[in-house]
């Protein structure tokens, strides 16, 4: 039994969380994650050989990270030290590793386990690198961010990465029901299949929102006098759905993604969904509406122009009015958006132009075209020749612009959708070298 459960052994269970009380003592009595816990998993086959090895559980909130890290720990009879990355530094880590190397030489192994390692900053993760390898100390890691970004790599590359997936409706409506039958507090409670359905629902994924609410809930059934947990007293319970959303994290990036997709796939539905999403979790409205201006002109573009002007307004109205009636404005340019016609041919314009400004640094400019502010550049050449276009019909005349090398170049490509067809006629009227290709 590790520090930290001969502790809540002695106190009175009433003040111990029901989600602390139904924690797993087996591995074999997790509900869900079965890829890495089943009869084939992951971390079955590793117990299996008998060691575990460093490894950092990546995963949402309530899916079992700190329970399995216990687990392993026990299987292997080690020393289990639990800490918090927000609350702990690099002088507690080194009494840990010392500690450790006292605990080895009298054969006891120690598993430190760090909640929320992407907390810690890249001289508290390179604190640990020296003890990992020598294997003073097993690190398990356990974040909810993905960890190829928040985990310095000398770090990364010495564990394995275990992906923990949010739990299944199935998988929740087991632990809840399991929790009814076990727990010794609760235990016989009754709730109606509706009230069990919205729980399970508006948890989100997370078991210990999940059975937080289920207790609380048990409470009002008592305090209301009811005979069964009613969909209502779930409702009062959490007044909102618990939405995942970091804003500096993976569900934030996975959110706004979905949302630009959308818009690019002409989706106005799931574009409006995903705005209301990400609304109903509190990000910034300027921060979608940055988005939207990024992508009128990245994926609309010419073919239809109008929608940066549109999307560059709403971000000046978004400003001027906030929260809760600029999330109309989003809705409008969101769903005009999403109901244009597309082009990224000015984003793939940019693009190959800069792979050759790259390539090709410094290319001499025509002479002809080049700005002849004084004597000496005007006898040197600059500006000689120079064919000014309004003087010659329809303010056009074909030139040479681009350096020698690459003035046959074409980068931008106009699309026959939307506006930009009429842009792609125009060009292809006038410019030679656009009828060759």
């Amino acid at each position: 039994m590790s520090h930290m459960e001969q502790e809540l052994f002695k106190q009175p269970k009433e003040s111990i969380p029901l989600a602390e009380r139904m924690r797993p003592k087996k591995i074999e009595d997790i509900i869900g994650q079965q890829h890495l816990v089943g009869k084939e998993g992951l971390v079955t086959q590793m117990l299996m050989s008998g060691a575990i090895r460093p490894m950092i559980f990546w995963g949402p909130p309530g899916t079992g990270k700190t329970t399995l890290s216990r687990l392993l720990a026990d299987k292997v009879n080690s020393r289990f030290i639990q800490i918090n990355a927000i609350s702990s530094g690099v002088k507690e880590l080194r009494e840990i590793i010392s500690q450790a190397r006292d605990s080895l030489i009298s054969g006891k192994k120690t598993v430190l386990f760090i909640d929320e390692i992407h907390r810690f900053n890249k001289a508290q993760q390179a604190a640990l690198l020296k003890s990992v390898e020598e294997g003073l100390l097993t690190l398990i890691g356990a974040t909810t961010e993905n960890p190829s970004f928040e985990v310095i790599s000398p770090l990364l590359s010495r564990c394995q990465v275990y992906i923990l997936n949010s739990h299944s409706f199935d998988d929740l409506g087991a632990i809840l029901d399991d929790a009814l039958k076990k727990d010794e507090l609760i235990k016989g409670t009754k709730i109606s299949p509706e009230a069990r359905d919205e729980i399970v629902r508006l948890s989100g994924g997370d078991a210990r929102v999940m059975l937080n609410a289920l207790e609380i809930s048990t409470s009002l059934l008592k305090s209301k006098k009811a005979d069964e947990i009613k969909v209502e007293f779930v409702k009062e319970v959490f007044q909102r759905s618990n939405l995942i959303y970091d804003q500096a994290g993976d569900e934030h990036y996975n959110t706004i993604s979905a949302f630009i997709k959308s818009v690019r796939g002409s989706d106005p539905d799931a574009a409006v969904y995903y705005l209301a999403r990400m609304l109903e979790a509190g990000e910034d409205p300027k921060f979608i509406a940055r988005r939207l201006i990024v992508l009128a002109s990245e994926d609309i573009g010419n073919a239809e122009p109008y929608a940066l002007t549109l999307a560059t307004d709403s971000f000046t109205a978004v400003n001027y009015i906030g929260m809760p009636e600029a999330r109309i404005i989003l809705s409008q340019v969101a769903t005009y958006l999403a109901s244009c016609p597309k082009s990224n041919a000015a984003y793939k314009a940019i693009n190959k132009a800069g792979e050759d400004v790259r390539k090709m640094p410094n290319l001499s400019i025509p002479l002809h075209i080049r700005n002849a502010p004084t004597k000496l550049m005007k006898d040197q050449g600059y500006g000689k020749d120079y064919k000014y276009a309004h003087n010659f019909e329809d303010g056009f005349v074909e030139d040479d612009f681009l350096p020698k090398e690459i003035k046959e170049r074409i980068y931008y490509e106009p699309t026959e959708i939307g506006r930009e067809a009429n842009l792609k006629k125009y060009l292809e009227r006038k410019w030679k070298k656009r009828n060759k290709t």
